[in-house]
């Protein structure tokens, strides 16, 4: 866990008695401090007096070899999967991973009177995430995940933050692998969940689209008897989901579902349309451009209905939500337009992303990284993408970097726009390639829009261009 997702608010303080009862793990020393421990952390960088380092063990490193760190800089407790040398007090638990799991499913329990949302999908997650908590906390302080703290680690560590004056919580799940969204539902006990789409991420782990299918509808199985589902109405596996739902209630979203859009007018930097729902119909002027969003904003709407706001607060908080860093945030220089979907990207959200981009002004340039986790699908995937992206209307060049950039640009060529794509396998050869594009088309104004996979930084690239200009 790094900074930025390191929560800057006091959180509720724990007690020796409630960390063994939370953990069922014993204590290694017969003195245990009495004093209220503040926080519980993972990263041993940040530790300090009044803390509890909780060791976890991945594939590549063990935080107990940091053990005996901690406790120089004044940790008095330190939650374990074994017995350490080291002058502290130490909490012996099965599996620390788990440990971590039991603490924010403990925290979750005490919480009692807060309302849960639990959302997962294989786009459009962070963004109805974010609209969601629009509409909320507006009303009562509300919990939103935070960045990409999404998986069997990131919830509990979620879940640890939870504060006596939280109504509200709005739990992002993700699934890298079967079971993952069964284990993270099971800590977070929704009182709405539901998947927002079955799209094309992560394909690899989950051997093609029924493997995520199924993955994902694990996230029905939690929900409380009296909750309800919310199921995507036009969603390719919309039956298949249907048939996961273990609820009474049920509400759907989308195209020939309880809540969907009408009359939905597109533009550059936003939407409008109209909310048709159970509880009436509502214009609605959404702070987001692209047909992806007006999506998002109707599954938003499902979800808050089915926990009970009422619909003119739902208008309230979809028209003043924000995106999130990283989400097709638009940056204006004093001649050019610049896009910043760089957060993640999958084959479905990069198709979204060029008909965005299609609807903005001057020469349209659409530059992107690789995509992760498509397993051996990958350079299929992204001859597909290569194709279809050269082939929406009003995008005038694409580049593509990295290592499946040779793949996408002979998709590109399989079409007859095959010239509109460049190819370079790293960012430092693709800049001056896009200098040289804005040389050539002086004095017009242009929009990029730049996206790629988490990992591939496509952040930096833009950075360096706009610093150029």
């Amino acid at each position: 866990m790094h900074t930025s997702t390191t929560s800057t608010v006091p959180l509720e303080p724990w007690t020796a008695a409630q960390l063994a009862e939370a953990t069922q793990g014993y204590w290694l020393n017969e003195k245990v401090p009495q004093g209220a421990i503040k926080r519980i952390l993972t990263d041993s960088r940040f530790a300090e007096k009044g803390d509890a380092f909780l060791a976890l063990q991945g594939e590549r490193f063990d935080a107990h070899d940091f053990v005996a760190q901690v406790a120089g800089k004044g940790c008095e407790i330190t939650i374990v999967s074994h017995p350490v040398d080291a002058d502290i007090c130490q909490l012996v638990v099965a599996d620390t991973r788990l440990a971590l799991g039991h603490l924010g499913a403990y925290r979750r329990a005490q919480n009692s009177q807060l309302k849960v949302i639990a959302l997962t999908g294989s786009s459009g997650k962070t963004t109805t995430k974010e609209m969601l908590g629009s509409i909320l906390s507006r009303l009562a302080p509300t919990l939103i995940t935070r960045g990409n703290l999404n998986n069997d680690l990131g919830v509990p560590m979620m879940l640890l933050e939870l504060r006596a004056e939280h109504q509200y919580a709005v739990m992002e799940l993700g699934a890298s692998h079967q079971g993952e969204i069964d284990y993270t539902s099971n800590l977070v006990q929704p009182h709405v969940a539901g998947i927002i789409n079955i799209g094309t991420a992560h394909l690899g782990e989950f051997g093609g689209r029924d493997g995520i299918c199924r993955a994902k509808s694990e996230i029905y199985g939690h929900i409380a008897k009296t909750g309800t589902s919310i199921v995507p109405a036009a969603d390719d596996f919309a039956e298949s989901i249907r048939q996961a739902v273990q609820t009474e209630k049920v509400l759907s979203f989308g195209q020939g579902g309880d809540v969907f859009a009408t009359e939905i007018e597109l533009h550059a930097q936003s939407s409008r349309f109209t909310l048709n729902t159970p509880q009436g119909v509502r214009q609605i002027n959404l702070p987001f451009a692209g047909e992806h969003n007006v999506q998002n904003a109707t599954a938003a709407a499902a979800f808050a209905l089915a926990i009970g706001v009422a619909l003119d607060d739902i208008v309230t908080g979809l028209e003043q939500a924000k995106g999130a860093k990283g989400r097709l945030n638009f940056i204006h220089t004093a001649k050019h337009l610049f896009i910043d979907d760089t957060y993640n990207a999958n084959p479905t959200s990069m198709r979204a992303a060029a008909e965005v981009l299609a609807q903005q002004e001057g020469v349209k340039v659409m530059v992107i990284g690789d995509i992760g986790e498509l397993g051996a699908s990958a350079a299929q995937q992204h001859y597909m993408l290569g194709r279809d992206l050269v082939s929406v209307p009003g995008v005038h060049f694409v580049v593509a970097v990295g290592e499946f950039a040779p793949a996408t640009q002979e998709g590109a060529r399989s079409t007859q726009y095959g010239k509109k794509l460049q190819a370079f396998l790293t960012q430092a050869q693709a800049l001056p390639f896009l200098l040289g594009l804005i040389e050539t088309h002086q004095p017009q104004s242009m929009s990029f829009l730049f996206k790629g996979s988490r990992y591939t930084h496509m952040e930096t690239l833009m950075a360096d261009l706009m610093e150029k200009l």
